[in-house]
């Protein structure tokens, strides 16, 4: 069996994806903000026999990203897959202003990709050393391109662009780890899940749904377990089908370029 940490895992397709492993006997070790809203996820999931571990960590704060961290590499001294779920929309119930995160970053940057690739960076070590590991980061087809003069969107800011901004950051991230680790270590895969799904999110903003919990379950669970896509890395999926992602995310110059940036911004919080 493997031991998972799903981030975000206390609503949509967080608990939906985690109430499958826990089916399927996995070690999952689950994070959420909401300290009782987790205790009740873990419980009603250890009425299962799985063996669930819980973490709490506000990732609007860099600070609790690393102690979220720290707290999975106390829990475990493996970790086989790491699905990076947890983010926030482009509207509804957060909001469609722009707001900024506890360390003064555009605040759907800082959820949706920032936190993700910090907590990556931090667990590294130890997915590496559960080879063959899986990275799984749950992006979007909705996707706009960065601007590296106004990252953090201080002039023309929509709740859209910025969660598109940080869904492509997100995908290519993925695809430059997937470069930079090799794939019989670690394989770092993006997809979105499904379309409007009727998730909290979804709902409070559009007010309907398309597809169905099921359908993002299906796609997600396959980049954790298939058999097949063992030393696939690098890629990116539309529900189980590969496509391609906006043309930055293929640009190593782009690339390297927000990852540079992202570890300024990382370094520039802890030494706030």
């Amino acid at each position: 069996m493997s031991t998972i940490l799903i981030t975000g895992a206390t609503d949509g397709l967080g608990r939906a994806l985690a109430d499958q492993l826990a089916a399927e006997g996995e070690t999952l070790i689950l994070h959420g903000r909401d300290a009782e809203k987790l205790r009740h996820t873990a419980d009603s999931l250890t009425a299962t026999g799985a063996r669930i571990h819980t973490a709490v960590a506000d990732l609007a704060d860099l600070a609790q990203v690393h102690r979220l961290a720290a707290e999975v590499t106390r829990l475990t001294d493996r970790l086989d897959v790491l699905v990076s779920n947890a983010g926030i929309g482009g509207g509804l119930p957060d909001g469609r202003t722009r707001q900024t995160s506890a360390d003064g970053y555009e605040l759907r940057f800082a959820v949706n990709y920032l936190a993700g690739f910090a907590l990556t960076l931090d667990l590294l070590e130890l997915l590496r050393n559960s080879a063959p590991a899986r990275i799984v980061n749950v992006a979007s087809l909705g996707q706009h391109p960065l601007d590296f003069d106004d990252l953090m969107i201080e002039h023309g800011y929509s709740g859209s662009r910025a969660y598109g901004q940080s869904k492509l950051a997100q995908i290519m991230s993925g695809v430059e780890l997937a470069d930079r680790v090799p794939n019989t270590e670690i394989t770092v895969n993006s997809l979105h899940p499904a379309t409007y799904m009727p998730t909290k999110i979804v709902m409070r903003e559009a007010g309907h749904s398309i597809d169905t919990l099921a359908t993002g379950v299906t796609a997600t669970h396959r980049l954790i377990k298939d058999p097949a896509l063992r030393t696939t890395t690098g890629r990116f999926y539309d529900r189980t089908h590969e496509t391609r992602a906006d043309a930055q995310a293929y640009d190593p110059a782009a690339r390297h370029e927000l990852w540079q940036h992202s570890l300024r911004l990382i370094d520039a919080a802890r030494t706030d």
